[in-house]
């Protein structure tokens, strides 16, 4: 965390723009960036919390895990770097809670009706605050042992420490919000029972279908999804169980897919002591600096190198996966070069191979990193609340039975930042 000179100084650049884009372009939230880096430089931490919670419930967990799409529309980006906006929000959040000043905002008024929104994470828990402070009963039912959905079991503890969820958590429930964890919603309760007993239902259920890799040798022991090391790890680390269920010590780990969530599967490998770690891609590798695609104020196509990578990473792009080889337990995966055509604009539209390229790359324990394929017809609530969906399998809402689905289920998978803008925009008064 950077000290308060340093933040003061930070802060001080920000040139309160005519058109600020932080604000009105790149934070979903809406937060009002100028106005509290203005409060930072002056020393008025009760001011810039204040300005920070008017539009953001959950500042401690954007703070710390957001990608911040405010500094990428930073007016500054186009010359120097950007605000450090990220650091100023961490700063303002934690002096907040060492002063007292987060305290439960409870409704002046109930209005007397009851919502269950289903599913803790990122969505679910911002549209109980936002349904809460209209007046609603909130409950929130949650299939794990505890709230945070991803913030909880799927970014490591290396990059959000569970506590955080907990302290919030402590307030949620000062405020009236009743949390109901260990019922899955579908299975130990029917959701059809919920839409009868509460008079909202909101699903945030999140995109639980992993997109796998079903190529010959998937079934081979040692290859996972990413989340079946992710999660089993801060099951872990937050003692819901003994021991981690896939340990990769000594072993030579390779993590199929470069985002994130790969991000997260070499850092957690790292730690377990893997002997080696590749990363591999499919994509073509991202330029350096912003690609002239996504020109400012864009979200920037660029290369990005996560505090994992710098841990001691091998990262390789442009390899199709072929096959997995072994016999009982996975040894390798083959691998093809491939070369990709670009649009006018600049970004990868399709690939072919690139003959005699073919090598096998060592590997006894691998996981599949490649995102979220959206929700399965076949999920218990989408059957037992009859909800349409996209072509993408997006979850759709039905205002006339007050059913709402908010954060991935109905957008897709992607950023927390804006799961819970989706939260906060839920239609009901």
């Amino acid at each position: 965390m950077l000290s308060e000179s340093e933040l003061k100084e930070q802060t001080s650049r920000c040139m309160n723009c005519g058109q600020p884009f932080c604000h009105a372009y790149g934070c979903p939230l809406g937060n009002l960036v100028p106005d509290q880096n203005r409060a930072v430089a002056q020393g008025d931490w009760l001011r810039a919390y204040a300005l920070l919670s008017e539009n953001s419930d959950f500042p401690e967990f954007t703070s710390r895990i957001c990608p911040a799409l405010c500094e990428s529309s930073c007016v500054h980006g186009l010359d120097e770097e950007a605000v450090m906006v990220r650091q100023s929000e961490k700063r303002i959040i934690e002096t907040a809670f060492e002063n007292g000043w987060v305290v439960p905002r409870p409704p002046e008024k109930e209005n007397g009706r009851s919502a269950a929104i289903v599913g803790a994470g990122p969505a679910g828990l911002s549209a109980a605050v936002t349904l809460r402070r209209r007046g609603w009963a909130v409950t929130v039912y949650e299939r794990r042992a505890g709230i945070g959905g991803l913030l909880r079991y799927g970014i490591p503890c290396f990059k959000l420490d569970k506590s955080l969820i907990d302290r919030r958590r402590t307030v949620l429930e000062a405020e009236g919000i009743r949390f109901v964890t260990g019922i899955e919603v579908g299975k130990d309760i029917s959701a059809e029972w919920l839409a009868r007993r509460f008079d909202a239902v909101v699903v945030a259920i999140g995109t639980p279908a992993a997109r796998d890799l079903k190529i010959p040798g998937r079934q081979l022991h040692g290859i996972h999804l990413a989340l079946e090391l992710l999660e089993g790890q801060n099951r872990f680390l937050t003692g819901e169980i003994d021991a981690p269920p896939i340990d990769a010590k000594g072993r030579d780990v390779l993590v199929i897919g470069g985002g994130d969530t790969g991000s997260d599967c070499v850092g957690t490998a790292i730690r377990h002591g893997a002997k080696s770690v590749t990363q591999i891609e499919i994509m073509p590798r991202p330029p350096d600096e912003r690609d002239a695609s996504t020109p400012w104020p864009l979200w920037p196509y660029m290369l990005r190198t996560s505090s994992s990578h710098k841990e001691g990473c091998v990262r390789r792009w442009n390899l199709n996966s072929l096959r997995f080889v072994g016999e009982d337990g996975v040894s390798g995966v083959e691998v093809e070069k491939v070369e990709w055509e670009f649009s006018p604009e600049g970004r990868p539209t399709k690939f072919h191979s690139v003959p005699d390229t073919r090598e096998t790359i060592p590997a006894n324990l691998v996981f599949l990193a490649m995102g979220f394929t959206g929700v399965p017809a076949s999920n218990p609530i989408v059957e037992q609340l009859g909800l349409a969906q996209t072509p993408r399998t997006a979850l759709i809402s039905d205002p006339a039975r007050h059913i709402y689905c908010v954060g991935d289920c109905a957008s897709g998978a992607s950023l927390v930042v804006r799961a819970l803008a989706s939260g906060k925009s839920i239609p009901l008064d």
